[in-house]
């Protein structure tokens, strides 16, 4: 597409994606807050972890569900982001997109299904044997049970690689700012290596600063690719550098111009000796010597004093 069919086409579809984008980052951090509701197991073993998760399944599979419809608006959200950013750089491998699409909709359907295996083990504990660790370690030990997470995880490492390969690219063709696209670099870190909350808050934020953007909104203003429908390449820290001393010596060169001249400390002292020059001359004889009045006046033309008779 040349520029004028992507804005085209981005004006159709830019309020729509970014209803998507938000609805992402709302579902992804209303799921963890809603699994961190209900009976928690305070101890780390397995047979009470069963038995705590056949009170709270309900919770569980509600909120996996949630997460995979979050999970999937993610998925669809960097495949826009993707398809726009490749239509100001068609250098674009097109597998970055399929990586994303897959990792997001592998990752959301191991989520619903792990939780409903969960709930079926943990039914199975609590209704049925004499709930034992042994017969906890039997129902959990099945290879649907231990191969279900480890797609999970596979999804997982895929969905990162789209986080961090779309906002790099949409970084540098001038879709995402410098801080949106490092942030979004740093979600895909989290995607693999969750860091303190268990609740996703930095991925919701960037979730819902990118459909901000995408209606067209941002506090520093919308960078020029959404405008040019091209590839604005941001300046380096050596050509900003650059820009900033070639400022300030245009803004040097202005002041110098319009600040009026003022005489040197030499200038003015001449000008001062040569005024102060007539008023001190004592040349005998010469009769373009000019005498200051003050020295002029002598003891004999000053006029005496009349002294006052006393009586």
């Amino acid at each position: 597409m040349n520029p004028a069919e992507t804005l085209q086409y981005e004006a159709r579809t830019r309020m729509r994606q970014a209803v998507v984008a938000g609805l992402a980052g709302i579902l992804l951090v209303g799921a963890a807050a809603l699994q961190l509701s209900g009976p928690q197991s305070k101890i780390n073993e397995l047979t009470i972890g069963l038995i705590t998760e056949h009170k709270r399944f309900p919770i569980d599979v509600i909120g996996a569900v949630i997460n995979g419809l979050g999970l999937c608006a993610v998925a669809w959200t960097l495949s826009y982001l993707f398809a726009i950013t490749r239509a100001r750089n068609a250098d674009l491998r097109t597998w970055i997109r399929g990586i994303a699409i897959a990792g997001g909709v592998l990752a959301a359907i191991t989520t619903v299904v792990y939780a409903i295996l969960v709930a079926i083990k943990a039914h199975q504990f609590v209704t049925t044997g004499d709930q034992t660790y042994m017969e906890a370690h039997h129902l959990t030990s099945a290879t649907g049970f231990v191969a279900v997470p480890v797609i999970g995880q596979l999804g997982a490492l895929l969905l990162a690689i789209g986080f961090v390969m779309t906002s790099l690219n949409a970084m540098r063709v001038g879709l995402l700012t410098r801080f949106m696209g490092y942030l979004g670099i740093f979600v895909g870190v989290l995607v693999l290596f969750p860091i303190g909350s268990p609740v996703p808050v930095v991925q919701g934020f960037w979730l819902l600063a990118l459909a901000y953007l995408l209606t067209g909104r941002w506090p520093s203003g919308v960078p020029p690719a959404w405008s040019s429908g091209r590839a604005e390449r941001w300046p380096s820290s050596q050509e900003m550098r650059e820009q900033r001393m070639k400022a300030r010596e245009q803004a040097g060169g202005a002041t110098g111009r319009s600040k009026p001249s003022t005489p040197s400390k030499a200038s003015q002292t001449s000008k001062a000796s040569q005024t102060s020059t007539p008023e001190r001359a004592a040349t005998n004889g010469d009769p373009e010597t000019v005498v200051s009045p003050t020295q002029a006046r002598t003891r004999s033309s000053t006029p005496k004093r009349k002294r006052k008779r006393r009586n």
